[in-house]
């Protein structure tokens, strides 16, 4: 099966906000170039700018299954890769000893049957690159995370698109996967890695799109509110806070609010719903401290200035 027919970066951007993801022309022409050129497409950016999001809308726009990589330290081939199946290993070989066929077979032959595909428990890489109909979305999510080796491990993988299993042989892409990895910078990726990719900083979206994506995806509230929790979003992010809300944040706030039943933003309102765009409790001291009356003027303000 063969990906929709996307051959403009005005194309890519409709068919992301069909799928209720506003990308702006940057990260719109670096999708374009990726799905075109058949490159992996390396996003970086702070937490909740909507890196992991995207992935997932890629998926739906293109009809391919979405394989999730979560790196971790310490991750290595068995989790990422492959790995046997040891229980269903040692239940054929004990199946086999009781109905004697063990006997009946040399060593080797039995080696062969326990390693057999039947037993390969496929993981994300694997599955990725042994699909063989319509290309798969490859998420290697916050890739930061992992170490060099793995990282390194993965430079080869990406660069050929197969694995090899010693037991079973070598597992080639027939339709490569479409590669997205993810990095909230908590240390530089190798340059090697960036050179293999499509590479896009992902900022945080400016008032007006913020304001797009909260309609968009909280249709239920009043724009007036939704200006307003874009624009108190937006005065947020200038306090040099501990974890700066993303608009994953942003959305979770403005469908709290709407959920509460109110209206418009004040300072009960603002104390009251914090939680839900602040996940610290020094971000939530910070805001206190520089005045909530002061965000909800700014809120006003900024809302009122664009209307």
């Amino acid at each position: 099966m063969s990906l929709p027919a996307l051959t403009s970066v005005a194309q890519v951007r409709n068919a992301l906000g069909g799928q209720s993801y506003l990308a702006d022309e940057g990260l719109a022409t670096a999708v374009f170039l990726a799905l075109s050129l058949k490159r992996p497409l390396l996003l970086e950016g702070e937490a909740g700018v909507g890196k992991t999001e995207l992935a997932k809308v890629i998926a739906a726009m293109t009809g391919g299954e979405l394989i999730r990589l979560q790196c971790y330290e310490g991750i290595d081939a068995s989790q990422a890769v492959y790995d046997w199946d040891y229980s269903r290993q040692l239940l054929h070989l004990r199946a086999a000893e009781a109905s004697g066929e063990a006997k009946s077979k040399n060593t080797s032959l039995l080696e062969s049957e326990l390693y057999n595909e039947r037993f390969l428990i496929k993981r994300a890489l694997l599955r990725a690159i042994d699909n063989r109909t319509t290309p798969a979305v490859l998420l290697i999510d916050e890739i930061d995370r992992a170490d060099d080796e793995f990282e390194a491990y993965l430079l080869e993988i990406l660069s050929d698109f197969q694995i090899t299993v010693p037991e079973l042989g070598t597992f080639s892409a027939t339709t490569p996967p479409i590669v997205v990895l993810t990095s909230n910078r908590t240390r530089d990726v190798h340059d090697a890695l960036k050179r293999r990719c499509l590479y896009h900083w992902v900022e945080h979206p400016n008032f007006e799109r913020e304001v797009a994506i909260v309609r968009l995806r909280v249709p239920q509230i009043a724009e007036s509110l939704a200006r307003q929790v874009a624009a108190a979003v937006e005065a947020m992010r200038g306090l040099n806070l501990y974890k700066p809300p993303g608009v994953a944040e942003t959305i979770d706030w403005a469908t709290a609010l709407g959920q509460l039943g109110i209206l418009e933003l004040d300072e009960t309102s603002v104390a009251a719903t914090l939680g839900t765009v602040l996940k610290y409790r020094e971000d939530h001291e910070r805001v206190r401290e520089t005045g909530i009356a002061d965000l909800v003027k700014q809120a006003f303000d900024r809302g009122l200035s664009h209307n």
